[in-house]
């Protein structure tokens, strides 16, 4: 007799572009799963990989062969979540685990806690960092919210996307990534400003960029989206709607806390300055919105690369 225990049957709802390369490493790992979205054609590019595509979230997690015991909910925001949950909420399980691996607010996120759990379903809020880059690699950082046992479930999962910590109970998740996205998208205009500073001043940026990387100045942000403001490719992978959310919501948890945060309200107003005209542009976007600040100073010569 085998002692083995059998693997979860997995739902996924939201095949983004996050949640679509996220999906693909929970197939490739051998997980029985089947996946939703909105937009039914995002869902389907993941049967040739052997995910069965649901019509409805409730599809989704009650279908053949048998009931999810795992469900991974990556979407926009918490009111889109709580209205996917909702609609999933007939055909989940008593017993059943929801990761809820979106950005969210705190509140939110123990709203649907409670609400899950008065159905017998245990919940997780697991928002993560490293974009679409890190989603593709299995390197994201996870920041879990949850009872440990709850989190004991949800591990095996999780690492095949990432690296998860449990960092306190439901609700504590989401403060975890907004205190990432406070130093994330700090650390965008600051490196923004640096270029900028070094082109102006006559400085080869790329030069300045190269020289001061290995320092203190270090950091993945210099790295990866300094480069992007160099090339000036805007293209998505995070995008300015989704950073101005998450610095609206840093500033409604700091609130909540009764704390000030003077340099995250600097920041959100550079974000806001450009979501009307590229809201679904790189963050490092943010590198446009100091430009308009200081008319006749850009960096480099390329032509902006932004999406449609």
């Amino acid at each position: 007799m085998s002692l083995i225990a059998p693997r979860p049957t997995l739902a996924f709802l939201g095949i983004g572009l996050m949640g679509k390369p996220m999906a693909m490493r929970l197939l490739q790992a051998g997980y029985s799963l089947a996946a939703w979205n909105r937009t039914h054609s995002k869902a389907e590019a993941l049967a040739a990989f052997g995910a069965r595509i649901a019509g409805t979230p409730a599809d989704a997690v009650q279908g053949g062969p048998a009931p999810a015991d795992i469900i991974v909910a990556m979407l926009e925001a918490g009111p889109i979540v709580a209205q996917v949950i909702d609609l999933a909420l007939p055909g989940l399980r008593p017993g059943a685990l929801v990761i809820d691996m979106s950005s969210t607010r705190q509140s939110e996120a123990q709203d649907l806690h409670a609400k899950l759990a008065a159905h017998g379903v245990a919940f997780i809020d697991a928002p993560v960092s490293g974009g679409v880059v890190g989603a593709e690699a299995g390197t994201l950082a996870i920041m879990a919210g949850g009872s440990a046992a709850d989190f004991a479930r949800a591990e095996p999962i999780l690492k095949i996307l990432g690296r998860p910590t449990l960092v306190g109970p439901v609700g504590c998740g989401q403060i975890a990534k907004l205190c990432n996205q406070l130093i994330v998208g700090g650390t965008l205009a600051i490196v923004a400003e640096a270029l900028l500073l070094a082109q102006a001043g006559g400085a080869d940026p790329a030069a300045v960029r190269a020289a001061i990387r290995g320092g203190f100045a270090e950091s993945r942000i210099l790295d990866v989206h300094g480069q992007r403001m160099l090339e000036r490719n805007f293209m998505p992978g995070g995008q300015v709607k989704s950073q101005v959310k998450d610095m609206e919501n840093i500033l409604i948890a700091a609130a909540a806390a009764d704390v000030h945060l003077p340099l995250t309200e600097l920041v959100n107003k550079c974000f806001c300055s450009i979501l009307q005209d590229l809201p679904n542009a790189d963050q490092s976007a943010a590198l446009l919105a100091l430009e308009r600040l200081n008319p006749g100073k850009r960096v480099g010569n390329g032509v902006d690369k932004l999406p449609r």
